[in-house]
């Protein structure tokens, strides 16, 4: 048993008889009343994501993760295929359960495969950073600094992050996966 405001992104709990993923935790002070936790969780069989409050004290039963190291090898329609990298088992992941992890996903990316009881793949946990080339961009400013107020930029897998404005298309860049930010660019660039 956990409290409430112990959980965070990524944890998994039991809730009458459901298998439930915290997809944001949130610990909330209104201006009047108890503190509370505002909380996005996603139901790991049907996929439905719902906003849902507790009280900090409330407790759940969490559940045990076995992670496996796995690599992203390719999609097809909404079917992400993984493969495990200690034996080369192949794992099918649909889109709905990914999310929006999906636009950090391009082939040979190194993820780790959650599992439940070590049977039931529950979903896919992220690197930190992953390199990702940009696609579409606003047109390189001329002079423009790190701490100018940026541009949106499409990655190639379909995410859109703010980038400083000397960022060009077809840049190679080091995106943050936890909040979907740009973090620089990929050292393999060529300058």
């Amino acid at each position: 048993m956990v409290q409430a405001i112990n959980l965070k992104k990524g944890m998994v709990f039991s809730q009458e008889g459901k298998l439930i993923m915290v997809l944001k935790a949130n610990h909330h002070k209104p201006g009047k009343g108890n503190t509370v936790m505002q909380m996005d969780l996603r139901d790991v069989k049907s996929g439905a994501v719902v906003h849902k409050t507790m009280r900090p004290t409330e407790k759940v039963d969490l559940v045990e993760l076995v992670k496996k190291p796995a690599q992203f090898l390719y999609s097809e329609g909404d079917i992400y295929t993984f493969m495990d990298t200690a034996t080369y088992d192949q794992y099918e992941v649909s889109a709905d359960q990914l999310g929006d992890d999906k636009l950090y996903l391009i082939p040979n990316t190194n993820v780790d495969l959650e599992f439940v009881n070590d049977t039931e793949l529950i979903g896919v946990n992220l690197p930190a950073t992953v390199e990702l080339t940009v696609q579409e961009t606003q047109p390189e400013i001329k002079g423009a600094t790190a701490a100018g107020g940026g541009k949106p930029a499409t990655m190639e897998t379909g995410l859109v992050v703010q980038v400083p404005d000397f960022i060009k298309e077809g840049e190679k860049l080091v995106i943050n996966t936890a909040e979907g930010t740009y973090k620089s660019r990929a050292d393999s660039q060529s300058r």
